[in-house]
């Protein structure tokens, strides 16, 4: 891969990065509610799940689920249903489920975190319609596919690690001040809620 190609991969991973989705709302929930150092468990979660849909893509399965309809709309329901199961249980958590002092609030298991961020990643199917479409333009196919393959999701996890983490995590540190007090909690979990509904329904019914 050539220093114009990567730097072109670059950008594009830059501004995928701050494409806010439900990556971006994960995060900024786990901050929220873990704090901004344990969100990082979530932004790993979903760098894996990254690096399952460029396998896929890189496998030829990509090819295969964006020309199957039907295999198609069972990861978009699934990944809808996930999302919609996510904001559901934070409309309906109380503040009695959470300690209004965020030093005694009861921590989440890391694993936990991982795997909810990776199965908000995995569970979107326009991301592997994406990666086929993305992956291509800065693959080569007469030199070794190994090394390009490393670069680009490489850079593609350093990226939005970076991303996540520094911005939208960091992000959420300005709201910490709402999770004091019962009230505030509860505007928060509504709001994140709301937010995760919403790009629930973006899936559904955004082609």
């Amino acid at each position: 891969m050539t220093w114009t190609v990567w730097l072109s991969l670059l950008a594009a991973c830059v501004v995928i990065s701050f494409t806010p989705g439900a990556g971006a709302i994960n995060t900024m929930s786990n901050a929220l509610v873990q704090g901004w150092r344990r969100s990082l468990w979530g932004v790993l979660g979903q760098q894996a799940a990254l690096i399952v849909h460029v396998v896929v893509v890189a496998a030829g399965v990509g090819l295969f689920v964006a020309r199957s309809p039907v295999l198609f709309e069972i990861i978009r329901y699934a990944g809808a249903a996930y999302l919609v199961y996510l904001g559901i249980r934070m409309l309906l958590a109380t503040p009695e489920e959470q300690s209004l002092d965020p030093s005694a609030r009861v921590r989440e298991g890391a694993w936990s975190i991982f795997r909810r961020g990776f199965w908000v990643n995995l569970l979107n199917p326009k991301a592997i319609v994406f990666f086929l479409a993305f992956v291509p333009q800065f693959i080569r196919l007469d030199r070794d596919p190994l090394p390009q393959y490393l670069v680009l999701v490489g850079t593609v996890i350093v990226v939005d690690v970076l991303v996540m983490w520094f911005f939208f995590a960091a992000a959420a540190k300005s709201f910490r001040r709402f999770t004091r007090d019962a009230r505030g909690q509860r505007i928060l979990n509504a709001v994140f809620g709301a937010l995760f509904i919403a790009v629930a329904a973006l899936l559904l019914f955004l082609h």
